[in-house]
Parts: structure tokens; sequence; C-alpha cells
């Protein structure tokens, strides 16, 4: 079974017209049909929410002015989810038992929420766990919690207190387009489970929508994964994407976090690029790419 550690399945198909039950778009990757067929069995799927200041880069009119607004444009995601019959999975336990009985033609989800906006204040937090979104990043572009891509700075004390709840809430923190000052602020004070859903290595493509090396290193010594992007301005520089790439920035990161078993996929395939932004042309070429890891980690 392949893991996906970020999706916007919700997004796409609301902002988009892109269904998710119906085979990919013209152009595109990513439905249940193909999923399947690629064997991927589980997907964190995102609730994510375009800022009214991302009209033109996101190419959409699907914007929020205000949190209230973000608050109804995520629950118009859960309920797209739910909609479509994706089984989602809530705690460590029905993880463990879907993972030993999966068979080929499941499929099932991890909420993901990407950008903490829609939760309209930290005491609003219980509502969305009971909507089943396990997994928070604070941060896309900058928040009302954090610093983030393109938007340097630190957590905001909001920032500080939604930490807070998160952590009483056991839900697990996504360092992904959090700022670098944010992601200190977070180590600081943060105790609780980490990842980074779809980070790259800075250190092969400069920027900070990537991870640096040593925010990769702590997040394995807190038992956390990193997932690797697929859209071609986080594998390379310049020039047309190949899963070579992909393998690139695999082994540099569990080079960082000292071993493979702390990186994954974080595709964020069709995530506001189609697919000619992607090292692949079919979800189906996936299943070659165990292959090309072994060689790397068996050698090492």
């Amino acid at each position: 079974m392949i893991v996906d550690a970020y999706l916007d399945i919700g997004w796409n198909a609301i902002s988009a017209g892109r269904g998710f039950l119906q085979p990919p778009a013209s152009g595109y990757l990513v439905s249940r049909p193909s999923l399947v067929a690629a064997e991927i069995g589980l997907v964190f799927a995102t609730l994510y929410t375009a800022p009214a200041r991302a009209r033109r880069s996101m190419r959409t009119g699907f914007v929020y002015q205000n949190a209230h607004e973000a608050n109804l444009m995520a629950t118009a995601q859960v309920n797209y989810y739910r909609s479509c019959g994706l089984d989602l999975i809530g705690d460590r336990a029905a993880l463990a038992a879907y993972a030993r009985g999966w068979k080929k033609g499941r499929l099932a989800g991890v909420l993901l929420m990407e950008g903490a906006d829609p939760i309209e204040t930290p005491s609003q937090l219980g509502a969305w766990t009971d909507r089943g979104v396990r997994i928070i990043g604070p941060a896309w572009g900058a928040t009302r919690y954090s610093g983030g891509t393109g938007a340097p700075g630190g957590l905001t004390e909001l920032g500080r207190q939604l930490l807070k709840a998160m952590r009483r809430k056991q839900v697990i923190l996504d360092l992904s387009h959090m700022a670098d000052q944010a992601v200190a602020d977070a180590f600081g004070m943060w105790r609780g489970p980490v990842m980074a859903s779809h980070s790259n290595a800075r250190a092969i493509v400069p920027g900070d929508r990537q991870v640096t090396d040593e925010t990769v290193a702590e997040i394995a010594r807190r038992g956390g994964m990193v997932g690797v992007s697929f859209y071609r301005q986080h594998l390379r520089s310049s020039g047309r994407a190949t899963l070579n790439d992909v393998v690139n920035h695999v082994v540099h990161h569990a080079r960082s976090a000292g071993g493979p078993e702390h990186v994954g996929l974080g595709t964020d395939l069709d995530g506001g690029f189609d697919a000619s932004h992607a090292p692949i042309d079919s979800l189906a070429r996936l299943k070659g790419l165990p292959a090309r890891l072994r060689l790397h980690f068996n050698r090492a």
C-alpha cells in the first residue's frame, strides 16, 4: 500500500469542479479511480482554503476575506469528503487495523488542515477534531497563527494558543509552509507528534518553501516524518522533473533524518498545478518508485 501524505482533493473538487469519483480531468492525475489503480490506499486529504491575496497566484475566485469565510469553505470540504464516501481514519488503533486489513481497491483518508485560518479561535478546535481533523498546518502564507511561505515571522500569540489546544486534543503538527522562525518557535514549545507533510530539501532547491536539513533531523528525532512533494519547482530549480528528482529528495531527507523510515510521499499532485508540472504522467508510475529507492538504501 502506498500512502500519500498530501492531496488537495476537496479543494480541487469545490474550487475547480474536478470531481473525485470520476476519472481525472484532462491534464490532471488524481481521482479515486486513479488512486485505487495505483495501489494508493491512504491519503491525507486536505482542508485547504485560499486567502483573498492568493486570488491571482492560485487562479481562483474561491477565496476568503476573513476567518468565518475560511471556516465555511473548509466545512464544505469536510462535507464533500463524506459525500464521496471516503472513510476517515480517526485514531491510531483504526489506522493500524486498516493497514493490517488493507486490500487492493480500498482507500481511506486522514483529514489535514493546511492553513489554520478556518479555526476562528483556538477554543473552536474541538469542533474540528469532532469533524475528523487529525493534522493541522498552521501556515500556508501568513495566517493569523503563523508566519508562512513568502511571509517571514514566528508564531503569533494566537498561534501559541492553538498549539496548546492541539496538544490537548492530540492533533499532529504539520510544519510544511511554516516560516523558519515559526518552526523554531514550534520546536521550542511543542511536545506532540510532528511532521512536514509536503516539504522538499532546501539544500537541493533553495527557498523558504523547502525545509532545512536541521529541521528534518529534528522532526526525525521526535519520531515524525517528512513527505516529498511532486511539484516541479519543489523538485528542481529548472527543467523537467522526473522520478529521479523525487529519489534525490528522498535520499537527501533520509540522510538528514538518519534513515528512510522518516521519509515518505506528500505529492501535492493537482494541488494548484497540472500534470505538466509533475514528474509523472500517471499515478501508475509510482509503482516503479520502490525499486529505484531500494537501489539507494540497499547500497547504504
